[in-house]
């Protein structure tokens, strides 16, 4: 208490007369309280043993966790605490701990942003004693015997036994000592708390096992489990090295199942619904197996049927689409995601198809309950012909893709322009209008263009997918199309749908035999560019995470086989980045600048040179995936569509280009950028490439409010955090257009509006969007609008 007592004879010797009075009523009140707190008694939480309040063994060791914090005032913070204490008689040990966090948290401010860190300190200091407790190791070495953790939690049928079965104890031993408890010091609050929450391993009563370094070093050794054995353990250590020091995550089901015994690796996955009575009941079972193990779902409705379409001959007697979606629904709210989130299915539906205005008014509040899905996403397929019409003030004709096969032939949705403003698309989309025996209806183009804002500015959807862009780009065309993105817009590969064949008995036993279509995984990772790029790590960084990420498609449990086997034959992975504003904060770039917009633009070409460059190191190693030849990757288009050459570049990518002609790559599709929610909460960044809601916040979790600050907020980079809301929409555009150049499939890219924006500006937003060659755009956030997160693409 010494600080405090000299603290009241300086304020005393100023002005002796006038506090005489204040002195000795703060005399008497620390008097009093002393006397309090020695009776005071605290009970430990583990094993309930009652002992004596020590307040100088307290004080001691806020003052030793202070001394990483000198810029923090704690004298006045241990003074708030002991007077807290001192109102009662006991305390648990853990209601003290949860005291000292909750004072902590209630300094946070955009001048001391490092009281974040401070309770992280303290929330360690819990976690490290109940780990202790539960394994039975002494608490002052924080991590406690490696292979005992895994033994423990394998007995308990926490870990499954892949593990021990694929390492020698020797092996683990080994692994265990490269842990480093210092890295622990690098998680904000919030950060520590989500991690610790959601992710970390405990037992069937909630106690914790695991701590922060080993759930890290348990998704290393998982996903490195099948490596070459000589080489085995550097790259275990190299992968804990990313994660351990917050260079990178990984996808949020990696991050919670690895090396347990349930649950799959993969983040989300996109489904083709056949227009068939057993197509979309299949697919709605195939739906609710994935929900259930942890995935989110996108769904394509764009070949089903329209309301009033004939179904084997009789007339006028399709439900259209709505009552499937009713289903989908259904499914999302009573198939949870392994009991951590509800289930999250995403929806997309073509503009020209009949149904799309009752599609669109689906997630809105009002109107017939009947007809709404409130627990689906909405996303719009939009063909560059339809955005050229609401431009120009044209007419759009709408059609049922059932009547489209029958009367034409073919599937409209099959088709894209293969050129901006030329194509089959258009030929063929003319040739429906032109032909008189095909019904249709006809409306203004603007007309549409109004229901989707205005469904966007109450629900924050639909999104827009912009599909002519988007096949334009698949580096996989030779062997598929692509009709929709996913469940956060950021994934677009081959899809098609899955036919039942035949069915039959056979000894007894019922054989089904269906034609498995593209049934799209996504495998994500993403890059923490304010931590990578400042330690200047890509080089090292990106070759070990696209080698994990190619590692999840091996090691999946995917309980659909065809989605199973779409994994095995486009090795498709997702490496993106989160952190952005964090980086333009830390280089002090503002983000409404040419010098933004030139910064993305050159550091995404690094790292789309390093990602190629590693999938193709795998593929000399282990092959090329499947379909390779007559990609874009091997005839060089993938290259010259993105104008890559080493003149005018500070990258070699002729040389590239000619290797991976010669060896492949090991992966189909390579690089999307997920929204990364919670993950970028984990290692203290900014969440994908958006920037900031505000520089202090309280971020809402389900049972408590955290207060939180923008990453690094000082007064430096105070001045760089302009507020989403606030930032003109166009230079965002302008971000991400030189940004999508170099990512082979998407982006999960947000609008933020104030909800007094006009219709004419939110059109403007999305022509600009569209003619800047975005493949996709996500939410349109509105001040008025609550949006609800996606975690299953967080990575």
């Amino acid at each position: 208490m010494k600080v405090i007592w000299v603290t009241f004879f300086i304020v005393l010797s100023f002005d002796p007369l006038n506090l005489r009075v204040d002195f000795l009523f703060l005399l008497n009140r620390r008097m009093t309280m002393t006397t309090q707190l020695t009776q005071t008694l605290i009970k430990n939480s583990n094993d309930g043993t009652v002992t004596q309040f020590d307040s100088l063994k307290l004080q001691r060791s806020l003052e030793n966790l202070g001394q990483d914090f000198l810029a923090l005032p704690l004298e006045n913070f241990i003074e708030r605490v002991l007077l807290s204490i001192s109102q009662r008689e006991m305390y648990s040990s853990e209601q003290i701990t949860n005291l000292l966090i909750l004072e902590g948290l209630s300094h946070i401010s955009e001048t001391e942003p490092d009281w974040t860190y401070f309770c992280a300190q303290l929330f360690l200091k819990k976690l490290y004693a109940e780990s202790a407790h539960a394994r039975h190791y002494p608490k002052e070495e924080k991590y406690g015997p490696f292979y005992e953790l895994l033994t423990a939690l394998e007995s308990k049928g926490i870990y499954s036994t892949f593990l021990t079965t694929s390492y020698s104890k020797d092996e683990i031993e080994e692994l265990g000592a490269i842990i480093n408890p210092d890295n622990d010091k690098l998680f904000t609050y919030i950060g520590l708390r989500t991690l610790s929450d959601r992710y970390l391993a405990r037992d069937f009563n909630k106690q914790v096992y695991e701590l922060p370094q080993e759930r890290f070093l348990i998704i290393a050794m998982t996903l490195l489990a099948n490596e070459e054995r000589e080489k085995r353990l550097y790259l275990v250590k190299e992968a804990y090295w990313a994660m351990s020091n917050l260079y990178m995550t990984v996808a949020t089901p990696t991050l919670s199942n690895a090396g347990k015994p349930i649950g799959q690796l993969s983040s989300c996955f996109i489904d083709t619904i056949d227009d068939s009575l057993q197509g979309i009941f299949d697919s709605n079972t195939d739906i609710a197996n994935l929900s259930k193990a942890g995935g989110g779902i996108g769904t394509y409705l764009g070949k089903l049927r329209s309301r009033g379409s004939d179904i084997k001959g009789f007339k006028g007697v399709s439900s259209g689409v709505i009552p499937w979606m009713k289903q989908l629904n259904n499914t999302a709210v009573s198939v949870d995601q392994l009991g951590q989130r509800k289930g999250a299915i995403a929806v997309y539906l073509d503009v020209w198809h009949k149904d799309i205005f009752s599609f669109l008014d689906a997630k809105l509040n009002n109107g017939d309950e009947r007809l709404r899905t409130h627990d689906l996403f909405t996303g719009v397929c939009i063909p560059d012909l339809f955005m050229e019409q609401v431009e120009k003030r044209g007419e759009w004709h709408l059609f049922d893709p059932h009547e489209v096969r029958r009367v034409m032939g073919y599937s409209l949705e099959d088709y894209f322009d293969e050129e901006k403003g030329n194509g089959s698309f258009r030929e063929k989309y003319w040739d429906c209008v032109n032909t008189p025996t095909l019904s249709r209806e006809t409306i203004p183009a603007i007309d549409i263009m109004k229901r989707i804002m205005i469904s966007q500015l109450e629900a924050g959807t639909p999104y827009m997918f912009y599909r002519d862009e988007v096949n334009r780009k698949n580096t996989n065309s030779h062997v598929g199309v692509i009709y929709c993105s996913n469940l956060c817009t950021e994934i677009t590969q081959n899809q098609s749908p899955t036919i039942q064949d035949e069915q039959y008995t056979e000894d007894g036993k019922i054989i089904t035999v269906k034609t498995p279509g593209d049934f799209v995984v996504c495998n994500l990772s993403s890059i923490n560019l304010a931590k990578a790029v400042t330690d200047s790590v890509l080089k090292r960084l990106i070759p070990i995470q696209v080698r994990m990420l190619d590692n999840v498609i091996d090691l999946n449990n995917i309980p659909v086989l065809q989605a199973k086997l779409t994994n095995q034959k486009y090795r498709s992975i997702g490496l993106g980045t989160f952190g952005w504003h964090h980086l333009l904060a830390l280089r002090q770039l503002k983000w409404e600048s040419d010098e933004a917009v030139a910064y993305a633009d050159k550091l995404y070409e690094e790292i789309s040179y390093y990602t190629i460059q590693a999938s193709m190191e795998l593929a000399k190693e282990k092959g090329a995936y499947s379909v390779f030849h007559g990609s874009d990757w091997e005839n060089g288009s993938y290259f010259t569509k993105r104008n890559y050459k080493t003149a005018g570049s500070s990258l070699p990518w002729d040389e590239l280009r000619d290797k991976v002609k010669t060896f492949g790559v090991r992966n189909g599709y390579l690089m999307a950028v997920a929204p990364n929610a919670s993950t970028s909460i984990i290692a203290g960044s900014t969440a994908s490439i958006d920037p900031i809601f505000q520089k202090v916040y309280s971020e809402e979790k389900k049972d408590y409010k955290i207060p939180v600050t923008a990453p690094d907020l000082n007064a430096e980079t105070t001045w760089y955090y302009k507020s989403a809301y606030f930032i003109d929409q166009h230079w965002s555009i302008k971000q991400n257009a030189a940004r999508q150049r170099h990512i082979d499939q998407s982006i999960s890219f947000n609008f933020y509006v104030q909800n007094t924006i006009k219709a004419v500006e939110l059109l403007d937003l999305h022509l600009a969007a569209w003619k800047a060659d975005l493949k996709t755009t996500y939410y349109v956030r509105s001040t008025s609008s609550a949006i609800e997160e996606c975690e299953s693409c967080a990575s």
